[in-house]
């Protein structure tokens, strides 16, 4: 209790000497004089307890110790595997402006391996796997997130877009809100909810087989885009398309019944099915995996 007493001491010290100051009004010196009275009531100290008093003025002590601190590295305040984390996430940052999205998951992976409590990094490099279109890892790292910050607002919003973007729209819808509820003025998360209160209307409409197809879902990947536009640079398939407008124009074949035209369809999306297949494999076994999905889900829950 000495050692707060002559704390207490110093500061009612300092707090007599700015009240004498003429730069303050009467009303402010008056102020002061509360103050003085308050602390020597609380701590039933006067200035006349001189055996009190410290042999550095309350300034000069505090002067002394910023300056102190100032010298000491950062390095000597924290554990260094913790500053080289954060230097890694700084970097990641950085690949991410950059759109260098790989390298932003190899600095958070780093960094992650250094401080792996901190729910920053794990959060960060969900939204580098959500660009890489690595949804399901992105979905994990927001779970780590959470459990190490269940009130982590961005977690759970980011986990919301990965969600979405694997169609658990009911999933999607349960994080946006426990986002909001964590960040109610969010706008982005506001428009998400939306967008996935929608989707999850739209694949809960009756369809009959079941066999329904998200064809909003197609258009919008990017993969598709990037492969669409690939194709259409293809001069084979600039062949079959204007091949199929000029049987559009000029009408079914005489006598046939419109056959010969749709034999030729049948062809080009044959040849055309083909191109897609050879330009990204990847993309058709995502489509077939969607379909067996969709088409499994009316018998068999999906347990993760």
């Amino acid at each position: 209790m000495s050692s707060v007493k002559r704390l207490v001491y110093a500061v009612i010290h300092f707090l007599r000497e700015q009240s004498q100051m003429d730069t303050f009004t009467p009303d402010e010196q008056e102020s002061l004089e509360v103050a003085i009275q308050c602390l020597e009531t609380v701590f039933k100290i006067t200035l006349e307890d001189t055996h009190l008093a410290s042999s550095q003025h309350l300034i000069e002590m505090f002067t002394n110790s910023i300056q102190k601190n100032d010298m000491l590295p950062l390095s000597h305040s924290l554990p260094e595997g913790v500053v080289k984390a954060d230097q890694l996430k700084d970097e990641g940052n950085n690949h991410m402006k950059e759109e260098n999205y790989g390298a932003a998951v190899d600095c958070y992976t780093r960094a992650i391996e250094l401080d792996p409590n901190n729910a920053v990094y794990y959060c960060n490099r969900a939204a580098a796997q959500s660009k890489l279109n690595n949804f399901r890892e992105a979905i994990k790292d927001c779970e780590s997130a959470i459990a190490i910050d269940p009130k982590y607002s961005k977690a759970y919003g980011r986990m919301g877009l990965a969600l979405t973007s694997v169609n658990k729209y009911e999933e999607a819808v349960t994080s946006y809100q426990k986002a909001l509820d964590l960040d109610p003025e969010n706008d982005s998360y506001k428009s998400n909810l939306k967008i996935a209160e929608q989707k999850l209307r739209d694949v809960s409409s009756p369809t009959g087989t079941g066999l329904s197809f998200d064809m909003a879902s197609l258009i919008n990947n990017p993969a598709f885009i990037s492969m669409a536009a690939s194709l259409m640079q293809n001069p084979q398939i600039q062949q079959l398309m204007s091949g199929m407008m000029s049987n559009a124009i000029g009408g079914p074949a005489a006598g046939v019944g419109g056959l010969s035209d749709l034999s030729s369809l049948i062809h080009a999306g044959q040849q055309f099915a083909q191109q897609i297949q050879q330009q990204n494999p990847e993309l058709i076994e995502q489509l077939r995996n969607h379909i067996r999905s969709r088409y499994l889900s009316g018998s068999t829950e999906e347990h993760s």
